[in-house]
């Protein structure tokens, strides 16, 4: 069986606790797309964890973790991630795909130096090099591991990509050159560092896959951030979606049949792009505060996120071009201390009220149309069975359910990996 579980909105849903509790019985977790700019915090009985190039899959032992061909892979960033796990006792299975794109020094450098020149223009980047990184891949000028065991290919490749770039860097952005001998030779080190973990990935998952194994694959960011359906510009550098997970990871499409979509019981988002429901000032202060285990910050960028009410219009749009099959819907609890509930359930746009998903520039000029809900006013942490929860509590999820038109059929009460209810 194949389950991908993907993100309905801008990011930051919960998916690595969901992830990390069906990771336990899982024989094999795949990262299928971005890169270190986007992070999954992980609270089990190891301890709080933020992973974000590691599958979520790391924590059980008995699980074979892979970075996938469709991710970004900084291997100086995972060499840290790797240790850093391990210096807490944590040992895992990891394999790399030998056709994983390696992440370069210089994506890094031109993210934050366009990020610069765009000024107040900007895209909101996490400057991890996400975007310059895709722009050489679907340019055919990147690097695959495969490449890093080829020295004399690799070393004329790099000579003949770094003259253009240092071009770019001294006219443009009137930045140091780069060395590309420097790069090579941390490359070769590099190559050396993971060569026992690379492989042939795909054929190894496709011949998972006629074994009958448990195969979660596990997607960053959310549907609203996808580079063809979300609020483009405003987006990341791949697919978020979940028929990228066959592209991303080797296998055919139709062998996917589950797809688990997380949302949160309100709406958050990193980074720039309209968003239709958020909230300001004290209001959201004190939604940012309560929400998640430590507050709504970039797990990635310690960013404070920004918050605002259920929005049902964008969620069911997320679902929709997600597949959903299921719905998780996560933090749940952190609503408790409301007297009021709000469900944006439409978009007034020029006097007209769209229940449709909209275009970026119409979104920008949309104001929310909110439902509202009782709140039940009282702690449900500890609650183990949905059939306990307030009436109201399960009003408001029901309610939402009816709104996104695909079934809850878990929901989350707590940050820890057992805090589930299962409908």
């Amino acid at each position: 069986m194949i389950r991908v579980i993907v993100g309905a909105n801008w990011g930051d849903e919960g998916k690595g606790k969901i992830t990390d509790m069906f990771a336990g019985e899982a024989d094999i977790v795949v990262r299928f797309q971005g890169g270190s700019n986007a992070g999954h915090t992980i609270i089990n009985e190891f301890g709080k964890f933020a992973l974000h190039l590691l599958p979520s899959g790391v924590f059980n032992p008995k699980t074979t973790n892979i970075i996938g061909n469709g991710v970004a892979l900084n291997i100086e960033y995972l060499m840290k991630e790797i240790k850093s796990l391990e210096e807490r006792g944590i040992s895992f299975k990891l394999l790399i795909s030998d056709r994983a794109q390696v992440l370069l020094p210089h994506h890094i450098l031109l993210d934050v130096y366009e990020e610069e020149r765009l000024g107040d223009k900007k895209f909101g980047s996490t400057k991890s090099g996400i975007a310059p990184f895709y722009s050489d891949k679907y340019s055919k000028i990147g690097i695959q591991v495969w490449e890093l065991y080829e020295k004399d290919m690799l070393k004329e490749k790099l000579q003949t990509m770094y003259e253009k770039l240092n071009v770019q860097l001294k006219y443009l952005y009137n930045k140091p050159q780069i060395d590309y001998l420097e790069v090579y030779e941390s490359l070769i080190k590099y190559g050396e560092i993971i060569k026992d973990r690379v492989c042939d990935s795909a054929a190894l998952l496709r011949k998972a896959v006629k074994e009958g194994k448990n195969i979660l694959l596990e997607g960053q960011l959310g549907a609203l951030r996808d580079t063809d359906h979300g609020i483009y510009p405003y987006v990341t550098s791949s697919s978020t979606l979940a028929g990228y997970g066959a592209v991303g990871a080797g296998i055919a499409p139709y062998d996917i049949k589950n797809i688990t979509v997380i949302t949160k019981a309100y709406s958050t988002a990193v980074g720039e792009g309209p968003f239709v429901s958020e909230i300001f000032g004290d209001e959201a202060n004190e939604l940012r505060n309560r929400g998640g285990d430590s507050g709504e910050f970039g797990a990635t960028t310690g960013r404070p996120r920004r918050v605002g009410y259920f929005d049902a219009v964008a969620t069911r749009y997320g679902c929709e071009v997600q597949g959903a099959t299921e719905v998780c819907m996560t933090c749940l609890d952190v609503l408790s201390y409301m007297d009021k509930l709000y469900i944006c359930t439409g978009y007034e746009l020029d006097g007209k009220v769209y229940k449709n998903f909209l275009n970026t520039a119409a979104l920008y000029k949309a104001k929310p149309v909110y439902t509202e809900l009782e709140g039940w006013k009282c702690d449900i942490r500890g609650i183990k069975n949905y059939d306990d929860l307030p009436e109201k509590a399960k009003k408001y999820v029901e309610f939402i359910e009816n709104e996104i038109g695909v079934r809850i059929s878990m929901v989350s009460n707590g940050p820890k990996r057992d805090e589930i209810l299962f409908r």
